[in-house]
C-alpha cells in the first residue's frame, strides 16, 4: 500500500501542479482590442486601438502577420517621452511618434524580437505601428497630421 499511494500521491501533484502553470501566450492573447478610425492624407484606416496598460503592454506581441493596411495605435495615459520595443513580435513595424496635436514627430523602424528601446524625439500622446515601409509607401512624413474619427 505504501508504494502505490506515492505513485498515486506523485500522479495527483504532478497533475495539479501542470494545471496551475499558466501559458503566458494564451493569457496575453486573452487582451481583446477595439478598433479605431484614423485620417492620414486624405485616406481613412481602421487600426486596433490599444488604450489600456495591459492592450499596450501585449501590442502586436505573438502576430505572424499583419494585412497590408493594419497596425495598432496606442494611446499613452499622458503626453510623454515614448519608447516601443518589439519584445516577441515577429512582424517588422515602423512606428510614427505622435504628438498630442495630433501632428507626427517622428518615424522610426522597429526591429522583430529587438529589446531596444526606440524613442520619440518630443513628447507624445499617441503612437502608431503599421508594417515597416507603410509610412513611406503611403507618402506619410514627419510633420503630418493624423486626425481620430
Amino acid at each position: 500500500m505504501g508504494k502505490s499511494f506515492f505513485i498515486v500521491a506523485a500522479l495527483v501533484l504532478t497533475l495539479g501542479c501542470a494545471k496551475a502553470q499558466v501559458d503566458p501566450v494564451t493569457s496575453l492573447n486573452s487582451v481583446d482590442f477595439e478598433s479605431i478610425t484614423l485620417e492620414i492624407g486624405g485616406k481613412h484606416y481602421e487600426v486596433e486601438y490599444a488604450k489600456t496598460f495591459e492592450q499596450r503592454a501585449q501590442g502586436l506581441m505573438f502576430r505572424k502577420a499583419l494585412c497590408v493596411d493594419c497596425g495598432m495605435f496606442f494611446k499613452f495615459s499622458s503626453p510623454k517621452f515614448a519608447g516601443m520595443w518589439m519584445k516577441n513580435t515577429f512582424v517588422p513595424l515602423d512606428v510614427a511618434f505622435i504628438d498630442r496635436n495630433g501632428v507626427i514627430t517622428d518615424i522610426k523602424p522597429l526591429t522583430p524580437h529587438s529589446l531596444e528601446s526606440v524613442g520619440s524625439s518630443k513628447e507624445v500622446l499617441y503612437a502608431l505601428e503599421m508594417n515597416q515601409g507603410w509610412f513611406a509607401e503611403n507618402n506619410i512624413k514627419v510633420g503630418d497630421q493624423i486626425t481620430i474619427d
